[in-house]
C-alpha cells in the first residue's frame, strides 16, 4: 500500500506559551479525531509531529491515523526554523518509502508548518537540505509576528492567521484536517499529489493567503 506521509512542524518556542500552545494541543486532538472518521485518511494517511523551539524533536514518528496518539506539547526557548527543516528532511529520508523497479513508493509527503516568530538559528542551512527533497504540498502558516520573508523561502503556499487566538489556531487545524482528507481521497483514486495550493480545500476566513 502506498502511504500518504504528513509532517506537522509545530513551533513550541516560549512565545507560544499560554493560550497559543494550548490551542495547538487542542488542534492536534481535533485533527486526529476528524481523520479517524474519514475512511480515505484511515486507509492511507500517516502522521508525524515534529516540534521546534531551541531544540528540534520528532515527538511522533510517521504513524497511521488509527494508531496515532496526540502528544504532550510544551513551549520554551527559541525558534529553530532551520533546524526543523533539516530534521523533517532527515525523517523523510528514513521513513518515506522510495519507488523501486518493482514497486511504487509512498506518495510525496505533505508538510504543514506553523510558527509565530523569527528564526533564531541558521535558516539557510536547513533550507538547502529541505529543497533537495521532493515534497507534495508544503504550507507555511504564521501569526502576525512571524517572519513571512523566511516562510516564502520555504514555500509559495504561505498563509497567515487573522488572530493569534484559539479560534484562529483551531480553524487552521480543521483546515489541515480537511486538506489531509482531500489529499487522501485523491491518492485513493491513484492520482498523483501536487504541490499547488489549489489542490486543497479553500481556507476558512481565519486563514488569510499572503
Amino acid at each position: 500500500m502506498r502511504r500518504l506521509p504528513v509532517y506537522l512542524l509545530l513551533d513550541t518556542s516560549g512565545s507560544m506559551s499560554g493560550e497559543p500552545i494550548e490551542s495547538v494541543r487542542n488542534g492536534v486532538q481535533v485533527l486526529h479525531s476528524t481523520l479517524r472518521k474519514d475512511p480515505y485518511a484511515l486507509e492511507s494517511a500517516y502522521i508525524s509531529v515534529i516540534t521546534f523551539d531551541s531544540d528540534v524533536k520528532q515527538i511522533v514518528p510517521l504513524t497511521e491515523v488509527s494508531l496515532f496518539q496526540p502528544p504532550t506539547i510544551q513551549s520554551s526557548g527559541g525558534t529553530s526554523l532551520g533546524g526543523v527543516l533539516k530534521k523533517v528532511s532527515e525523517c523523510a529520508d528514513s521513513e518515506v518509502k522510495k519507488s523501486t523497479e518493482n514497486e511504487k513508493g509512498d506518495w510525496r509527503p505533505l508538510v504543514f508548518l506553523m510558527t509565530d516568530g523569527y528564526p533564531t538559528d541558521d535558516l539557510q542551512k536547513g533550507l538547502v537540505e529541505f529543497k533537495k527533497r521532493k515534497w507534495g504540498i508544503v504550507v507555511a502558516c504564521g501569526t502576525d509576528d512571524a517572519d513571512f520573508d523566511a516562510l516564502r523561502q520555504i514555500t509559495e503556499n504561505v498563509v497567515k492567521l487573522s488572530q493569534s487566538d484559539s479560534a484562529s489556531i483551531g480553524a487552521f487545524f480543521k483546515w489541515v484536517s480537511a486538506s489531509i482528507a482531500t489529499s487522501s481521497k485523491k491518492v485513493d483514486s491513484g492520482a498523483e499529489t501536487s504541490d499547488a495550493m489549489s489542490e486543497l480545500p479553500p481556507p476558512p476566513p481565519e486563514i488569510i493567503l499572503v
